[in-house]
């Protein structure tokens, strides 16, 4: 049910939405990888987070427009527009991708109850559980006060991957010459593809559109659709600078502080090697970040999955009860010993998977007038748009090749 836009809200009580959305770019899965690039490599890949940030920023803008303008979310748009066997299928494939997310954070979040307090990862899986579950209850009694238990476990995040940098003296000279764009062997074009080919998270995409809409309401005056769609603007720009600092942070500090220092390509080896370089204080910091970062993800992911189910096959089930069923195959993972990271790498070819079929609907949509009247993209913003997208689905269909054939 929408609701009308009410235009007397100032700007900053306008903004949360998109800071909800860009809880998916700082979530476990990220961690790792950005790890990696800067302990092997140095400053060489920080333009990489800054090229995919850039992207991100169009592709959640257009989410958040989408649900505005429309007064519908794209899984409901989508969900319209197709018979009900195809809504069903698609709404399969929605869910896979809502499972594998939910399967990264969660294993994240248990990975760092495991480095803070030396907690069996099945029952840190299990406290996940419980507290994300906590977390949507507040959901029930309105999303603002979930976006501001969101923005602070973001601020948590925030300052548990950027403490380290207040302990380790940046080149400089090193982070100018990282943004020139060029690689350094195959091994970095690789690298580069997976920072890139996973920064847009499909559930991240669908969401905004309802988080947006929900939020701000819509409207049928074209001067109020407007200052919600400039609020909009400044809502996704400053989300995404805080999620694109904390990943570029994370860079920066495994490149100035554990150049050539093996094992960070695993979490838990990513935070032994911060622990024995920067000292055990830092180490609990990022611990802090890590644990806020798997709580925030999955409650959103679990709030994304309900969202996908309402729109596409009309069925709505408590969000409580879903989180818990949908923690299951995670819980699973981890009771039967399964290596998280192996298991990260399978839910993020999965999200590989899942990525055109939000992506590519979402451009197609914002794009038509029948959809979105006078504010369909125009065309420099579609041109980048499609660009944007092509790049994303082939750098993720990479990786899915690479990880099959064992290069990856």
């Amino acid at each position: 049910m929408t609701t009308t836009a009410r235009p007397e809200r100032g700007l900053l009580r306008l903004l949360g939405p998109a800071f909800v959305a860009a809880i998916a770019y700082v979530d476990p899965g990220n961690v790792a990888a950005n790890l990696t690039a800067g302990a092997k490599y140095g400053y060489l890949l920080i333009w990489v987070l800054v090229v995919a940030n850039a992207m991100a920023v169009v592709v959640q803008y257009l989410s958040a427009k989408l649900g505005l303008v429309t007064g519908k979310s794209l899984a409901e748009l989508l969900g319209e527009r197709m018979p009900k066997a195809g809504r069903v299928l698609y709404w399969l494939q929605a869910e896979v991708v809502v499972i594998a997310t939910d399967l990264a954070e969660v294993v994240g979040g248990a990975l760092a109850l495991k480095i803070l307090f030396d907690t069996p990862l099945l029952v840190g899986g299990i406290i996940i559980g419980i507290v994300s579950l906590a977390i949507l209850a507040i959901q029930g009694r309105g999303q603002r006060r979930f976006e501001l238990v969101i923005l602070a476990l973001l601020t948590i995040i925030t300052v548990g991957f950027v403490a380290g940098l207040f302990f380790s003296p940046l080149d400089w000279g090193g982070v100018a010459g990282g943004m020139v764009p060029r690689f350094q062997g195959p091994e970095t074009v690789l690298l580069a593809a997976s920072m890139l080919g996973a920064t847009v998270m499909p559930h991240a995409i669908y969401v905004h559109s309802t988080l947006s809409r929900d939020r701000h309401g819509t409207s049928e005056n074209p001067g109020v659709v407007r200052r919600l769609l400039r609020a909009t603007r400044w809502d996704v720009a400053l989300a995404l600078v805080v999620a694109g600092g904390v990943n570029i942070a994370m860079l920066l500090l495994a490149a100035s502080a554990l150049p050539g220092v093996d094992g960070t390509d695993t979490i838990d080896g990513a935070a032994a090697a911060i622990s024995a370089h920067l000292g055990p204080a830092i180490g609990v910091i990022f611990g802090i970040g890590l644990l806020a970062s798997g709580l925030a993800s999955t409650s959103v992911g679990a709030y994304a999955g309900a969202d996908i189910m309402a729109g596409l096959i009309n069925i709505r089930i408590p969000l409580l009860l879903r989180r818990a069923v949908t923690l299951v195959p995670a819980l699973l993972v981890l009771g039967l010993g399964i290596d998280p990271t192996l298991s990260l790498i399978v839910s993020q070819v999965v999200l590989s998977l899942g990525i055109p079929f939000a992506l590519i609907p979402l451009v197609w949509l914002t794009s038509r007038k029948s959809d979105m009247g006078g504010f369909a993209n125009r065309v420099p913003l579609q041109l980048v748009a499609i660009l944007i997208t092509v790049a994303i689905v082939a750098l993720n269909v990479l990786l899915v090749v690479l990880t099959a054939t064992g290069q990856a």
